[in-house]
C-alpha cells in the first residue's frame, strides 16, 4: 500500500484508519449479508441494526439525556442555517446571534429571512481573531433562542465557554469541535454537526434537540426541513444517509477505544498544545488567533510575508503533508489537527516548521 499522507484538510478531512481498514474489509459482504451497506435499504433489518446502535453509541458517547433526541439528517451543516429559525422563531418573532467567523456569518444572515435578528456579539472588528466574552454579550430575554458556531474552521479560533443566556434557548453549530471535548448537552436547545470533521464522510447532519422545542415551525416550513417531521420518523421520513450512519458507527467505536470523549480531549488538546508551542517559539511564524481564543481543532498561523507562505506550503507537499495552504479570506497557514490526525503526524509537522524555520 503507498503510504498515507498527513492530511490537514479542513474537511473532509482524514478518517482514523483502523475505520477505514474496518470498513474495507466489510465493504462488499457486511455482517454475512452477502450485500455492502451502500447496496442494503434503509428499510431492511440489518441496516436498522446499525442505525439503533450507532445512535445509542453517539447517545451514550455524548451523554445526551433523557428529553433530547439524535436525529441523522442530510444538507450538510449549511441546512441548520435555515433549519434552525424555521423550526424556533415562531415562539417570539426574535433571536440573538453571534457573528465569531465566516459560518456564524451565513447563519445570521439567512436567519433575517425569517425574524428579527439581533447581532448579540461580533468579532468582525479584529478579523474574528478572538471570541468575545460573556459580559460582552448582548442579551435579548425575549429572543427565541441564541446562536453560536463554538469553533471556527477558517479563523481557527474556539468557545473557551458556554455562554450563559438564561431561559434563552442556545443552538450551537459545533461541526468542527463535537467529539473532541465533553460538552454539557443539558445547558443546550439545539446541537448541530456536519459530519466530515470529525465523525463521518460528508453527507451526514447529526442534530441533537431537546424535544419541546420541536412543533412551533413556521407554517410554510418545507416538509423535510421540520424537526417534528423527522423526530416522528427518527430520521426515516425518506432514505438517510446509509453509509455514513455505518461509517460514524465505526468512527464512535475507534473513539471509544481512546478512552471516549475525556480521553480524546486530552489527547487533542496536548496535539494543540505542542504546535502552538513551536509556532510561539518560532522566529518566522506567529498564530493568527489571539491567546485564550484558539481552537484545538484550526491551528491558523502565518509567517513574514506570502512568498515564504507560499515557500512552506510548497515545501510541506514535498515533505509528505496535505492541505496546509490557509482559507483564501485568512491567508497564511492553517493545520486542521482533528480527532483522527495521530500524535505523531503533529510532532512532524513540528519538526517541520523547527526546520524551516532555521532555514529561512
Amino acid at each position: 500500500m503507498d503510504k498515507r499522507v498527513y492530511n490537514f484538510s479542513a474537511g473532509p478531512s482524514m478518517l482514523p484508519l483502523e475505520a477505514l481498514e474496518r470498513a474495507g474489509a466489510e465493504i462488499t459482504n457486511y455482517g454475512g449479508s452477502g450485500m455492502s451497506v451502500m447496496e442494503m435499504s434503509h428499510r431492511s433489518k440489518a441496516f436498522q441494526q446499525i442505525f439503533d446502535d450507532t445512535q445509542a453509541k453517539f447517545r451514550r458517547l455524548m451523554n445526551v439525556p433523557e428529553g433530547y433526541k439524535v436525529l441523522f439528517l442530510q444538507g450538510g451543516a449549511s441546512s441548520q442555517f435555515s433549519m434552525v429559525p424555521l423550526n424556533l422563531i415562531g415562539k417570539t418573532g426574535k433571536a440573538d446571534y453571534a457573528v465569531t467567523g465566516n459560518f456564524s456569518n451565513i447563519a445570521y444572515k439567512e436567519a433575517q429571512k425569517y425574524g428579527q435578528i439581533s447581532l448579540a456579539a461580533s468579532s468582525a472588528d479584529a478579523n474574528h481573531t478572538y471570541i468575545p466574552a460573556q459580559d460582552q454579550l448582548k442579551l435579548d430575554p425575549q429572543a427565541s433562542y441564541f446562536y453560536y458556531c463554538a469553533n471556527n474552521t477558517i479563523y481557527g479560533t474556539e468557545w473557551p465557554y458556554i455562554p450563559d443566556t438564561g431561559d434563552v434557548p442556545l443552538v450551537c453549530d459545533m461541526s468542527s469541535d463535537i467529539l473532541s471535548r465533553q460538552v454539557d448537552v443539558s445547558r443546550y436547545g439545539i446541537i448541530f454537526a456536519g459530519a466530515q470533521k470529525n465523525m463521518a464522510p460528508a453527507g451526514l447532519t447529526v442534530v441533537i434537540i431537546r424535544e419541546n422545542l420541536a412543533g412551533q415551525e413556521l407554517p410554510y416550513t418545507p416538509l423535510m426541513m421540520n424537526y417534528k417531521t423527522m423526530i416522528d420518523k427518527d430520521s426515516m421520513y425518506n432514505t438517510p444517509p446509509c453509509w455514513c450512519i455505518y461509517m460514524l458507527g465505526l468512527v464512535l467505536d475507534w473513539l471509544d477505544g481512546q478512552g471516549g470523549i475525556p480521553g480524546m480531549e486530552k489527547i487533542k488538546h496536548a496535539k494543540a498544545q505542542m504546535l502552538y508551542d513551536t509556532i510561539d517559539a518560532s522566529r518566522l511564524f506567529t498564530c493568527a488567533a489571539q491567546p485564550g481564543s484558539r481552537s484545538d481543532m484550526n491551528v491558523t498561523f502565518r509567517s513574514v510575508s506570502e512568498e515564504l507562505d507560499a515557500k512552506f506550503v510548497q515545501e510541506s507537499i514535498a515533505a509528505g503533508f496535505t492541505n496546509l495552504k490557509g482559507h483564501r479570506s485568512v491567508g497564511g497557514m492553517r493545520a486542521s489537527i482533528y480527532n483522527a490526525m495521530p500524535t505523531e503526524g503533529v510532532e512532524a509537522l513540528c519538526d517541520f516548521i523547527r526546520k524551516f524555520d532555521k532555514e529561512n
